[in-house]
C-alpha cells in the first residue's frame, strides 16, 4: 500500500473521531453557532487531518485547529492568523507553492512537507486537556511511522512536549526554545519553534526573520 493510500485511510477515521466529548460538543457548536463574518459559510465542525507531500521528510506538528480557522475550512493552518503568517513563509522557503491558505480547494501544495497536529479538534480557549492530547496520540504516532520524516518541526511547546514523551526523551537538556535542535531516534532531528499565533507574532516574540530562519535551519537538517 502507497503512503498516500496509508494516509488517506489514517485521515478517514481521523475525521470520524469523537473520543472526545468536550471537544465533540465544543468544535459542533462552534460550526452552528459561526463568527458572523462566516455566516453564510458551511464550517467543517469535524477533527481536522493532516494534509501534504505523502513523500515528505519535514513533519510540521502544531498545536490545534483554530475554532474558525481551521473548524471552520477543514485544513491545518487554513483561514486563519497563524496561517497568515506561516504560509508565507514555507513559500519563501520553498516548501509550498504559494503564499496563501484560504481553503480546501484553494491550490495550495506542499513540497517535501506534510502538516499536523497535536490534537485534531477545535478545543476551547485553544487548551486540549492531556487526556484529550493522550487520545488524539496514536493519530501522531501513525502519521510518523507512515512519513518517516527526517526533521520534525514543533510549533509551540505543546508540539515539542507531546513529540517528547513519543519518543520516551529523558534527557533535562532537551527542552523547547526557538531555533532549539535535537537528534531523535533513527536519525530524526527535533526542531522547535514558537507559534505563529498572533500572540506571539503581534507582540514581536516571532518575527518574520526570525521564523524565516526556522525553516532555513529545517532544510540544513534536512540535508544533513
Amino acid at each position: 500500500m502507497t503512503k498516500q493510500s496509508q494516509l488517506d485511510l489514517l485521515n478517514n477515521e481521523i475525521i470520524q473521531c469523537r473520543k472526545c466529548p468536550r471537544l465533540v460538543a465544543w468544535r459542533e457548536e462552534v460550526a452552528r453557532v459561526k463568527r458572523k463574518a462566516y455566516q453564510n459559510q458551511e464550517y467543517w465542525g469535524k477533527p481536522v487531518p493532516g494534509f501534504g507531500d505523502p513523500q515528505a521528510s519535514v513533519l510540521v506538528v502544531g498545536l490545534a485547529p483554530g475554532a474558525h480557522g481551521s473548524n471552520r475550512t477543514g485544513r491545518q493552518f487554513t483561514g486563519d492568523a497563524s496561517g497568515g503568517f506561516l504560509f508565507p513563509a514555507l513559500y519563501r522557503a520553498g516548501f509550498a507553492n504559494q503564499p496563501s491558505a484560504e481553503s480546501r480547494n484553494d491550490g495550495l501544495i506542499l513540497k517535501d512537507m506534510y502538516i499536523t497536529a497535536s490534537g485534531r479538534c477545535a478545543p476551547p480557549a485553544n487548551k486540549p486537556t492531556s487526556e484529550e492530547l493522550n487520545n488524539c496520540q496514536p493519530y501522531l504516532e501513525r502519521e510518523l511511522d507512515i512519513l518517516k520524516p527526517k526533521v520534525i518541526v514543533a510549533l509551540g511547546k505543546i508540539g515539542f512536549d507531546r513529540i517528547r514523551k513519543m519518543y520516551s526523551v529523558r534527557d533535562p537538556s532537551v527542552k523547547f526554545g526557538h531555533g532549539a535542535s535535537y537528534p531523535l531516534d533513527n536519525g530524526i532531528w527535533l526542531l522547535s519553534s514558537y507559534h505563529p499565533s498572533q500572540q506571539n507574532t503581534l507582540t514581536g516574540k516571532l518575527t518574520v526573520e526570525m521564523f524565516d530562519e526556522i525553516w532555513k535551519k529545517a532544510k540544513r537538517l534536512r540535508d544533513e
